[in-house]
């Protein structure tokens, strides 16, 4: 009826957007998705009808913000699903780079970082962690309840304010903090040239000697390190009572004390320890800070895919058309059928095969991930388990599997009391995509373009200069080095070794 009274009046239905339990939520989220959707849907179809005259004739996919894609339609009717879809796709890059090594690393750290923020995400056997609960706009960046509730599946990383335009004074405690605050890129970094005047997180990389001031975009930007050296004298050095390369070193690592803190607190609260995984690292600085985050850590590998800059995009080309469905439906588990629930999950597993096939994937390639999220009885939260009960060992495996799950976050066992589901979720997904993530030919020529003056911990070192372009897989050696790419430029601090793999990824290692 609405349809036909108001047609461009936009319309969402709660039970379509999320259909689960928690009223606030659910409500914020629906609000949030309607409020978007007619914009989102011109959007999109104006980009598809804009690449058909192009003639690129196959119909764009749209990443969503759990790791998988969805058609152009399905993303116009449920845009709250894109909501972070960027940085899902370099954890996407970073898990299909670790599953593709050599030792088949499947749990790993992704860190990106860029030039407002730096992103953690934490990837558990191959795929990228997911949670279901999420804020926007949040009035303080770090203060959970400051923001607007958002109930849609999203890659789980933490986010840092910190990056490469991240700004760094010295506060009225006569303390050096960096960030939260950005110079962005416009007017950027002083060394830009573009009008800052406030000292940088890359400011601070250049007069270290980690970035080239000829070789920035490949050359395509001259950095003035002259400007820089002022900005980071008059308003760090001398508040301070150090040397301008003091200063710099204090804001460089500064910036990985923090994101190494932050990454520990996220991997430690879902169970994992940090200093055992390896980390991959990408975005414009994160190759730049890798090394010292990850020893900050107690990681002992760093692992830099090529093309750093753009590895976020690189992570679309893997992702699958996928879906997630969800049902509230509260009980105990020993209340339960197996044919109750069995029928549950069908009835969401018809709902995914019908919308791939609309997306021109056959039903005989689908497949169905099922997941219960459980709790205690008596709790306010819940967990999520992967389903993987059947007729007969129906309850039993799967309180046997919440237990695992459970005692694996806590490191103990619950209470007496018996265990109950809140909610049932389904991912409908095509098969992943067969992308070779290789670099072009090697360019022919020698690795070695010379050596510069480095600071690390202690003063300058004299450090090889690396064309990374020019190093073929099994090639290695000791750092200190820095090896540069247009992207970005992968630091070696000294002693730790260096050894490029077989997809041109740079494994550092100490």
């Amino acid at each position: 009826m609405l349809a036909r009274v108001a047609p461009r009046l936009r319309v969402a239905l709660s039970s379509e957007v999320v259909p689960e339990i928690r009223e606030f939520e659910r409500t914020s989220t629906t609000v949030a998705n309607v409020y978007v959707q007619d914009l989102a849907e011109r959007y999109l179809a104006d980009l598809a009808r804009r690449l058909h005259e192009l003639g690129v004739r196959p119909t764009p996919h749209i990443m969503l913000s759990h790791g998988g894609i969805a058609t152009v339609e399905t993303a116009g009717r449920y845009p709250i699903r894109i909501l972070e879809s960027g940085p899902a796709g370099g954890a996407l890059a970073a898990s299909a780079f670790g599953v593709r090594a050599r030792a088949g690393e499947r749990d790993l750290l992704a860190f990106d970082m860029g030039g407002t923020t730096a992103k953690l995400c934490l990837v558990a056997n191959g795929a990228p962690l997911v949670t279901h609960e999420f804020e926007v706009g949040r009035e303080y960046r770090l203060l959970p309840g400051s923001g607007l509730p958002v109930k849609v599946p999203v890659t789980d990383m933490i986010e840092i304010g910190v990056g490469g335009g991240s700004i760094a004074r010295v506060n009225a405690l006569g303390l050096l903090t960096v960030g939260p605050d950005s110079a962005g890129s416009e007017p950027g970094p002083v060394c830009y040239g573009r009008g800052g005047t406030e000292p940088t997180v890359t400011d601070a990389d250049l007069l270290l000697g980690y970035l080239d001031p000829a070789y920035f975009l490949g050359g395509g930007m001259a950095l003035d390190v002259e400007a820089a050296r002022e900005a980071v004298r008059t308003k760090i050095a001398e508040p301070l009572g150090v040397s301008v390369e003091e200063a710099a070193w204090g804001i460089h690592t500064s910036v990985n004390e923090d994101m190494a803190n932050a990454a520990r607190v996220h991997a430690v609260e879902r169970g994992k320890d940090p200093a055992k995984l390896p980390m991959y690292t990408f975005g414009g600085a994160g190759p730049v800070h890798g090394a010292g985050v990850a020893r900050a850590l107690g990681a002992r590998t760093v692992v830099a895919p090529p093309a750093a800059g753009v590895l976020s995009a690189l992570g679309f080309l893997t992702a699958p058309l996928a879906f997630d469905f969800v049902r509230s439906a509260r009980a105990a588990v020993l209340d339960l059928s197996w044919e109750d629930v069995d029928a549950r999950f069908a009835e969401m597993e018809a709902e995914g095969a019908a919308l791939l096939r609309e997306s021109g994937v056959d039903g005989a390639d689908v497949t169905h991930a099922r997941v219960a999220e459980m709790r205690y009885a008596g709790q306010g939260y819940e967990i999520r388990v992967p389903v993987r009960a059947s007729a007969e060992s129906w309850p039993d495996a799967l309180v046997a599997d919440f237990t695992d799950v459970y005692r694996s976050l806590y490191r103990r066992s619950g209470p007496p009391v018996a265990v109950e589901v809140l909610n049932w979720r389904v991912v409908s997904s095509a098969p992943v995509p067969e992308v070779s993530l290789r670099l072009k030919e090697i360019e022919p020529g020698r690795a070695s373009a010379g050596s510069c003056p480095v600071y690390f911990a202690g003063g300058f070192v004299d450090t090889a200069v690396v064309d990374r372009y020019r190093l073929r897989p099994g090639d290695w050696g000791r750092g200190p080095a820095i090896v540069q790419e247009r992207e970005s430029t992968v630091v070696v601090p000294p002693g730790a070794r260096c050894v490029v793999r077989g997809d041109a990824s740079l494994e550092v290692s100490w």
